[in-house]
């Protein structure tokens, strides 16, 4: 639904191709966030059907990254997952990595006035010292979760939502500025809180095979394990047991362990001078060579040039 890719004055003002990450079995093609040299993995877009009379994309499409979508004025509807959301001022919705978004499902809105957010929980560091395999089970992500996923702002709050997004828009468009890191990184968890508390509860319980998985890939995520490890180690034949993880989680077995890995990476990168060699081995790769083409087939940019404009934040 909304493409970090797309810049702009004030965040964003058109649309421009996503980066394709890969495509589901169905077809559905799942795009990727791109890591923006000397930025957070944050972006912000402001749609409004008044000051750009642009219609937003209403192809299927699913991301790999998560969206908070906040609707100031208008009214309509999608679907998510193949079923139909209704979308009314002051609503808030989540979507998470792997959902199905289908604009054109619905009856989308003529005038509308919307933000998105569009962000990688480890931009959050409050979420950034935690596993990505829990990222879905925190209570800043309540919103997130599959019995939640949308909330409605009263009335007297939502101009505080977009005060708080339009700040955080104006940070991102000079991220260079001194203390932009730390005003980014408070104001999207001022956000996250907000539409935490909208949530009708906390996250629930993983399931307990995706449970079982995502403990033995944070045991052995280090290693040099493949999927075939980890599912022998459960029990099961890797096409049995991602074949079962992706119908749960819409991502197969191996992609969760790159996922593990790539993040232990990008804190290494954003904490450490450690050579990336090093920086390889500790989190389960072949190598620096295939550190950095991995690194540049997911994010879009090489480890070394990501690490360089993280340092130069102020």
């Amino acid at each position: 639904m909304a493409d970090p890719s797309v810049e702009g004055s004030a965040g964003y003002s058109r649309w421009s191709p996503p980066r394709l990450r890969r495509l589901r079995p169905d077809g559905t093609p799942v795009y990727r966030y791109e890591l923006r040299a000397g930025a957070p993995s944050v972006s912000v877009v402001m749609l409004d059907t008044e000051a750009t009379h642009q219609p937003l994309p209403d192809h299927r499409h699913a991301h790999d990254f998560l969206v908070l979508v906040y609707l100031e004025a208008g009214a309509g509807s999608f679907a998510v997952d193949g079923t139909e959301r209704p979308l009314r001022a002051g609503e808030v919705h989540a979507l998470s990595p792997e959902q199905v978004i289908d604009l054109s499902a619905g009856s989308q809105p003529t005038r509308y006035r919307a933000w998105a957010v569009a962000f990688t929980p480890d931009a959050v560091p409050a979420l950034a010292a935690v596993s990505p395999l829990t990222w879905a089970y925190h209570p800043l992500l309540a919103i997130f979760a599959p019995a939640a996923g949308r909330g409605l702002v009263a009335e007297p709050d939502r101009a505080g939502w977009s005060g708080w997004l339009a700040d955080l828009a104006g940070e991102l468009a000079d991220p260079g500025r001194l203390g932009a890191r730390e005003v980014v990184a408070g104001l999207l968890t001022r956000v996250l809180v907000a539409a935490a508390r909208l949530a009708p509860g906390p996250p629930g319980a993983p399931d307990p095979l995706v449970q079982q998985v995502f403990e033995q890939i944070e045991a052995t995520f280090r290693e040099p394990v493949g999927a075939g490890d980890v599912a022998r180690a459960l029990g099961y034949t890797p096409g049995h047991l991602t074949t079962v993880l992706r119908e749960r989680t819409g991502r197969p077995l191996l992609e969760w362990i790159t996922e593990r890995r790539m993040t232990e990476v990008r804190r290494m990168l954003r904490e450490t001078d450690l050579p990336l060699a090093v920086v390889a081995s500790r989190a389960g790769l072949r190598d620096a060579t295939y550190l950095v083409r991995r690194f540049r087939v997911l994010h879009g940019i090489t480890p070394q040039r990501w690490r360089r404009t993280q340092r130069s934040w102020p």
